[in-house]
C-alpha cells in the first residue's frame, strides 16, 4: 500500500526569506521547499535536499512560480478600531495649528473619543473591516489592536471586543491592548489622578477579567500621562499579570523608555526624543524600539528616532502603521518599510525584520516571525525578484497569497 504523506502542504519554486538573524542576507534560501503539518513549518531547506518527489510528500503542492515566500507580516502597533476621522484636523495642521494646540482645544483623541462612545459594536465593527481589510491584502498575518478611545469602562470593553471579533471573522491573529490611559477625557480634565485611578481600579481590571486585554499601554507624555501616573498603569498590569508597552519619548524626553525597561515590558513606540540612557536601559532589558514612520510623516516631524544608538547598542528594531485617524491614518504596512528606509535610513534588511521577527518580539510572541521548523506556518507569498523590492517601491502590492496558521489565504497560490 502506498505510504501516506508526511505533511499537509509543500511549497516549492520559491526562494525563501527566512528572516533568521544570522547567516545570509534575510536569512534567504534559493531555490527552497517549505513543507507545513498541523499548521506548523514541518520542515524548510533547499529544494535538492527533499527526501522525496514533492508530490508524494505532501497532500497539496504549491506552485510558487518563482517567487519569494517571507514569514506572514505583523503589524504590531495600531489603533485599528475607532469611530469617526479627523480629516478636518488634517487641514487645520496644514493651515499652522499644532498636535499640540489641537488636542488642548478639544480636537485630537477627544474628538474621536466622542465619535467612538456614540458607535455600537456593530458600527466598530463594519468599519473597522475595510482598514483591516487593506492590511490583510498586503500579507499581514498578525496584527496588535488598542483600545483608548472609549476612556470609561464600557467604552473601552467594547472596543476591545470588536477587536477579538475581528479574529474571528477574518483570518488574521489578533492581539489586544488596553490603552484607557490614552487620554484624560473632558469630563476629568480637571482631576487626571482620579481618571489614572479609575483606570487601574476598574477599567484595566475589568478587561482583564474579561479576557480582552494581552498586554498594557499608556501614553507618557506633556498632554498625556506622567511618568508616576503611568507607573500606577504599570503596577496595576503587573498586579493582573500583564506586560506593559508605552507611547514614550515622541514629543518629549520625560524618561518612559526606561521606566518600560523597569518594568521588563515589550516595547518602548514612537522614541523620537529617547535619549543614549533610555537606549541602554532598553538594550539591558530587551525592549524593543517600535518605530512609526507614518506619524513622523503627517506631523511632518524632524526630530528622527536614535537609530544609530540603537543599532549599537543591539535594540531590536519594530516597523508599525500606527493605524489610528488622527496622527497615522495608514492602512499600509509595505508603505512603512519605504518610509522606515527613506525616512529613519533603515536597510531593507532591517526594515523587513521589522515587520516580522522584530514584530513579533514587540508583541511577547515567539512562535512566529521567522521561517523555521516548529514555528507557526504564517507566511507571505511575493512576486518579487528580491526582498530588497518590498521596501523599494511605493504603491505596489506584490503579495499573490497569505498563509495563516497553515490555510492558503488569497488566490492564485497553488
Amino acid at each position: 500500500m502506498p505510504t501516506a504523506p508526511r505533511w499537509d502542504s509543500l511549497w516549492i519554486n520559491v526562494s525563501a526569506a527566512t528572516m533568521e538573524p544570522d547567516g545570509a542576507a534575510y536569512g534567504a534560501i534559493e531555490d527552497a521547499a517549505v513543507a507545513v503539518k498541523d499548521g506548523r513549518i514541518a520542515w524548510i531547506g533547499p529544494r535538492a535536499d527533499l527526501p522525496d518527489a514533492p508530490e508524494s510528500l505532501a497532500e497539496t503542492v504549491h506552485d510558487g512560480r518563482g517567487g519569494w515566500l517571507t514569514p506572514g507580516l505583523i503589524d504590531c502597533h495600531t489603533h485599528l478600531v475607532y469611530g469617526g476621522n479627523r480629516a478636518r484636523e488634517f487641514e487645520m495642521r496644514l493651515e499652522g495649528a499644532t498636535y499640540e494646540e489641537l488636542a488642548r482645544a478639544g480636537g485630537g483623541i477627544a474628538s474621536t473619543v466622542r465619535a467612538t462612545r456614540e458607535a455600537d459594536e456593530d458600527s466598530l465593527l463594519a468599519a473597522v473591516l475595510p482598514r483591516l481589510d487593506a492590511l490583510l491584502a498586503e500579507g499581514v498575518t498578525t496584527i496588535e489592536i488598542k483600545s483608548g478611545y472609549g476612556l470609561e469602562r464600557e467604552a473601552e470593553l467594547r472596543m476591545l471586543r470588536v477587536a477579538r471579533r475581528l479574529g474571528e471573522v477574518r483570518p488574521v491573529t489578533v492581539r489586544t491592548t488596553f490603552l484607557g490611559a490614552h487620554a484624560v477625557p473632558p469630563e476629568a480634565k480637571d482631576d487626571p489622578d482620579a481618571y489614572v485611578e479609575r483606570v487601574c481600579d476598574d477599567m484595566l481590571p475589568a478587561a482583564a477579567d474579561a479576557g480582552l486585554a494581552d498586554a498594557v499601554d499608556a501614553f507618557c507624555e506633556r498632554i498625556g500621562f506622567t511618568l508616576e501616573q503611568t507607573r500606577r498603569v504599570f503596577d496595576a498590569a503587573k498586579a493582573r499579570g500583564l506586560p506593559v508597552k508605552l507611547h514614550a519619548e515622541q514629543l518629549s524626553n520625560l524618561g518612559g523608555s526606561a521606566l518600560v525597561a523597569e518594568y521588563k515590558g515589550l516595547s518602548a513606540d514612537h522614541i523620537e526624543h529617547l535619549d543614549e540612557q533610555g537606549v541602554e536601559a532598553m538594550a539591558q532589558a530587551g525592549v524593543v524600539a517600535v518605530l512609526l514612520p507614518g506619524a513622523f510623516y503627517v506631523l511632518r516631524e524632524t526630530k528622527l528616532p536614535p537609530i544609530d544608538l540603537l543599532r549599537a547598542h543591539g535594540v531590536p528594531m519594530a516597523l508599525a502603521t500606527d493605524c489610528n485617524p488622527g496622527t497615522a491614518p495608514v492602512t499600509s504596512l509595505l508603505l512603512m518599510l519605504s518610509m522606515g528606509c527613506t525616512f529613519f535610513r533603515l536597510t531593507p534588511e532591517e526594515a523587513l525584520a521589522g515587520i516580522t521577527r522584530n514584530g513579533a518580539k514587540a508583541l511577547g510572541l515567539d512562535d512566529r516571525g521567522i521561517l523555521r521548523e516548529g514555528l507557526r506556518a504564517d507566511l507571505a507569498l511575493w512576486d518579487i525578484g528580491h526582498p530588497a523590492e518590498l521596501s523599494y517601491s511605493i504603491g505596489l502590492n506584490p503579495c499573490r497569497a497569505a498563509v495563516h496558521g497553515g490555510r492558503v489565504r488569497g488566490e492564485g497560490a497553488a
